[in-house]
């Protein structure tokens, strides 16, 4: 099989099971004509698609690709084949969907490292009182009005816009749509149109902090998942297999990280202060200086949602509400959206992808632009970044055929925290 052929009959399976579990396939970019011939022919079985999945993971080592392309089209194939299983009946604890989908495996975090991240954030914010009214009182006064929201993602988009130009090439035409939603379990999601051209949404009712919307707006926009699509969509031409892009797959992990580090790689250290008078102008203010300290500090905290979702699992939503709140220091509204994402069969899972993805692609990274644009631009996936040879990979070097675990001392960081 030639790598075309075999890149059509991934899109093939991965638009079936579209059409059963819309929101499978994020984008594609491909030959238009297999959706329509997707969407004109009889529904598919679950159980046909199971069996076309493994078929195509056997077929994959055969059709010579280079070793990191070849790790990509496994791990989305084993992706694929999780999707297909679970329509078709197959329920599988969180942990080992996790394993199947994203390729990691995980564990609970460390109690010690949380306790840490408590003092560190209680220095920030002196006073009396318990520490989770302190923060809660913070949340409040930095609380982005929702009149002003509009304004303030708009003016962060143009500034990140230019610094992303700076460093990374964009298309001509290239375009950000913005547009404010309710109703939603996430604070925000792009999504791709085409033609260079995507549509960035953000939550209008979610309660969103004034000293956080950079790191938001960076992941969804320049350089987050609005250029990745871009270079991706652009290295299609010559790797069909990137014209499709999977909302749950190993490589979405690594696409995450990638965007949660936008606002590193293109801003860097002083990003509060910066993204502060970027809102000023706009009418917004905001502690830049605080807001960059108290995230550092937080940044351990981030695994205890994954210990959230993997706790509603085992044992239901009450103790994971209580897990939320002792260690997020989450008031009950805040624990009650948080536990709306991670009880939403579609999503409960892609906690895992803000939790891992950052760490894995930070500690590779290692404040060199150049790996930030490979990392955009190469086909990565979590086995390739984990692996020894990881730090001098140049894209060139075999991928790692294990599955690297995070224990929730050296990966427990997120690069978007939600609090």
């Amino acid at each position: 099989m030639r790598a075309d052929a075999v890149a059509r009959q991934v899109a093939l399976l991965a638009l079936r099971l579209d059409r059963l579990a819309p929101g499978t396939v994020e984008a594609f970019d491909g030959d238009p004509a297999l959706r329509r011939h997707v969407r004109a022919e009889p529904a598919p079985a679950p159980s046909d698609l199971v069996r076309e999945a493994a078929r195509l993971r056997r077929a994959v080592p055969y059709v010579g690709l280079p070793a990191l392309r070849e790790a990509f089209l496994e791990g989305e194939l084993g992706a694929l084949e999780r999707t297909a299983r679970t329509l078709a009946g197959e329920q599988v604890p969180l942990r080992t969907e996790i394993r199947e989908t994203y390729g990691v495996d995980v564990a609970p975090g460390d109690p010690d490292r949380y306790r840490a991240a408590h003092r560190a954030v209680g220095a920030l914010l002196p006073g009396p009182g318990p520490l989770a009214d302190r923060l809660a009182a913070h949340r409040a006064r930095d609380e982005l009005p929702r009149d002003r929201r509009s304004v303030a993602i708009r003016a962060l988009v143009a500034a990140l816009r230019e610094r992303a130009a700076a460093v990374l090439d964009l298309p001509a035409g290239e375009d950000v749509e913005i547009e404010l939603v309710e109703g939603r379990p996430w604070s925000g999601f792009t999504r791709y149109l085409g033609g260079g051209r995507s549509l960035a949404r953000f939550s209008a009712d979610a309660p969103q902090r004034a000293g956080q919307l950079a790191r938001l707006v960076a992941h969804e926009t320049y350089p987050g998942h609005h250029v990745e699509h871009l270079r991706r969509a652009a290295a299609a031409r010559s790797e069909p297999e990137r014209a499709l892009s999977l909302t749950r797959s190993p490589r979405a992990l690594v696409v995450e990280g990638v965007a949660d580090l936008g606002l590193d790689a293109v801003v860097g250290p002083g990003w509060g202060p910066w993204a502060a008078d970027v809102l000023a102008d706009v009418g917004v203010v905001t502690d830049g200086e605080l807001a960059e300290a108290l995230e550092e500090a937080m940044l351990p905290l981030q695994h205890v949602r994954l210990d959230a979702a993997l706790l509603v699992d085992r044992v239901g939503t009450t103790a994971a509400r209580d897990h939320l709140r002792r260690w997020l220091l989450l008031d009950d509204a805040r624990a009650d959206r948080a536990l709306r994402f991670l009880t939403d069969p579609r999503w409960r899972a892609y906690t895992v992808t803000y939790v891992v993805g950052y760490p894995l692609v930070r500690a590779w990274w290692a404040e060199d632009i150049a790996r930030f644009r490979r990392a955009l631009d190469r086909p990565v996936t979590p086995g390739v970044l984990a692996s020894p040879g990881a730090r001098d990979w140049s894209g060139r070097s075999a991928a790692d055929r294990g599955v690297p675990a995070t224990d929730g001392v050296d990966h427990a960081m997120s690069g978007r925290p939600f609090c």
